[in-house]
């Protein structure tokens, strides 16, 4: 199989198990699987931010959270234990999941492996393509995400998460990060967060 034909076939395989996603939000007047719209735009950001982004690359910023609902928060104890611990099993479902079906396309274990590495975030800042995948994961959360999460957080609590998502980043990402399409609302709380008065 070629390698274009094969990304693209496993892919639209991520996709179709991202579509049973019982969890569902409105886009454009449609109702979506939650996770499938979230790969949508996790691998619409990267052909925007890394145009020649590895294959290895596609696959990890498509499967970020396949599958996610699996594996419920509510499982876990409402502490820093219990969601690192969730994060933690959340990234290793992913690569298993992903694994699995990057096998049943004929990939080779090496690809695989490397998925798997970057989906569990193995060398962050060391390892350019971790990087850029969180890089990626950010701008999502923040163009996506961000708003409906400062609707359930008060604005100390959310300057903090910011912070903390802007220090993840490369100065690439930055960069990307000031050029997201931001309602005046989340303008002006990024650019709090990033004050150094605040």
């Amino acid at each position: 199989m070629i390698n274009a034909q094969r990304l693209d076939a496993t892919l639209a395989a991520f996709d179709t198990a991202n579509l049973q996603d019982p969890n569902t939000e409105i886009v454009d007047g449609k109702v979506v699987a939650k996770e499938w719209i979230y790969g949508q735009r996790m691998s619409a950001r990267l052909a925007q931010f890394c145009p020649h982004a590895s294959d290895p690359l596609q696959l990890a910023a498509r499967s970020q959270h396949i599958c996610r609902w699996k594996i419920p928060r509510s499982d876990y104890p409402m502490d820093r234990t219990g969601y690192k611990k969730w994060r933690l099993d959340l990234a290793q479902m992913h690569g298993d999941i992903a694994g699995e079906i990057m096998a049943s396309q004929g990939y080779e274990d090496a690809v695989i492996a490397r998925v798997k590495d970057l989906l569990l975030k193995r060398s962050l800042k060391r390892d350019e393509e971790v990087q850029t995948l969180e890089d990626v994961i950010c701008l999502v959360f923040i163009e996506f995400y961000l708003e409906d999460f400062a609707g359930k957080h008060e604005e100390a609590k959310l300057i903090d998460i910011i912070r903390k998502t802007w220090n993840k980043m490369s100065p690439t990402g930055h960069t990307a990060a000031l050029t997201l399409p931001l309602n005046d609302k989340m303008l002006t709380l990024v650019s709090k967060a990033l004050s150094p008065d605040n």
